[in-house]
């Protein structure tokens, strides 16, 4: 069965469908609109707006995924990568790894993210100690780290906004 067409609808940011669709197309068709707003050139300055995409991208894993949004100098996305793949409650997590990939972007600031599956967005204690050592390192290159986003079922929590970071 194809993908239902999406048709925009009377109001801004409204849609309607072809035809009747499934669960998984009506997932799909999510992480495809997720997947645009986090194109090239995104200005991403608002902790909402990231939760807003990556809750959709992450929402059914049933591990935890440790990404990275690499912004130019004006905040502004040149890449969203998932950079590592870990358990249903853990991820290990390599800052060099880290550094090597905001490198390679040639990435002015970056903002982490990760999911937790249990849908509690609350940082660890591991959380808040691979943040503070990423933050130093990419320091190191000049590369602002700019947020730490955490997404859940449940929500999102930004280690900026807590005052982590």
């Amino acid at each position: 069965m194809s993908m239902p067409q999406l048709i925009a609808g009377e109001d801004p940011g409204t849609y309607r469908v072809n035809r009747p669709f499934t669960e998984a197309q009506l997932l799909h068709l999510a992480k495809m609109m997720a997947r645009k707003r986090l194109s090239k050139g995104t200005s991403l300055n608002r902790p909402e707006q990231v939760h807003q995409c990556l809750q959709t991208l992450m929402l059914d894993y049933p591990h935890e995924v440790f990404g990275i949004l690499c912004l130019d100098s004006q905040h502004r996305l040149i890449a969203f990568d998932e950079l590592f793949r870990g358990t249903i409650d853990s991820a290990s997590v390599y800052p060099r790894e880290v550094v090597k990939h905001a490198l390679h972007h040639n990435a002015a600031a970056v903002i982490l993210v990760h999911n937790h599956p249990s849908g509690d967005p609350e940082p660890s204690d591991a959380d808040r100690r691979i943040t503070q050592r990423l933050k130093e390192a990419l320091g190191l290159m000049e590369i602002r780290t700019l947020d730490h986003v955490v997404v859940g079922h449940e929500g999102f929590v930004s280690l900026a906004e807590r005052g982590w970071l």
